[in-house]
């Protein structure tokens, strides 16, 4: 079985980037946001100062920032700005149909010899 956390966004790590006056969180995958800090509520109006004093708890599943009194989780963080878990899932979806392997080759193969996919039918005839 698969642990929520090889599955779930975690954070490697988070810092403010004084040139765009954005957030950065870098994912352990190999992903990274940005995104501005008034997107949070509990940001809204901080001192860059704050911002820069942002920490990861634990394996990487929450962000806070300790003189604000404010705590995102990552999974919720990466769903509210950018995509629902359905949209994540279709992606990841995407991506794993782009794989190549034998097994999909074989298969494909063997749907050829079938006669392969059925044509679609013509509609509107102009």
């Amino acid at each position: 079985m698969i642990s929520p956390l090889e599955t779930a966004p975690r954070a490697a790590g988070a810092r403010y980037d004084w040139s765009t006056g954005r957030l950065v969180v870098d994912l352990v995958d190999g992903c990274s946001y940005a995104f501005p800090p008034h997107y949070l509520s509990a940001l809204q109006g901080a001192a860059p100062e704050a911002l820069a004093r942002v920490e990861v708890l634990g394996a990487g599943e929450s962000l806070t920032w300790p003189a604000l009194g404010a705590e995102y989780d990552v999974p919720a963080l990466v769903n509210q700005l950018f995509g629902t878990r359905a949209w994540l899932a279709a992606a990841a979806g995407r991506a794993a149909g782009r794989v190549r392997s034998e097994r999909k080759a074989a298969a494909a193969r063997a749907n050829g010899a079938k006669g392969g996919r059925p044509r679609r039918p013509v509609t509107g005839a102009a």
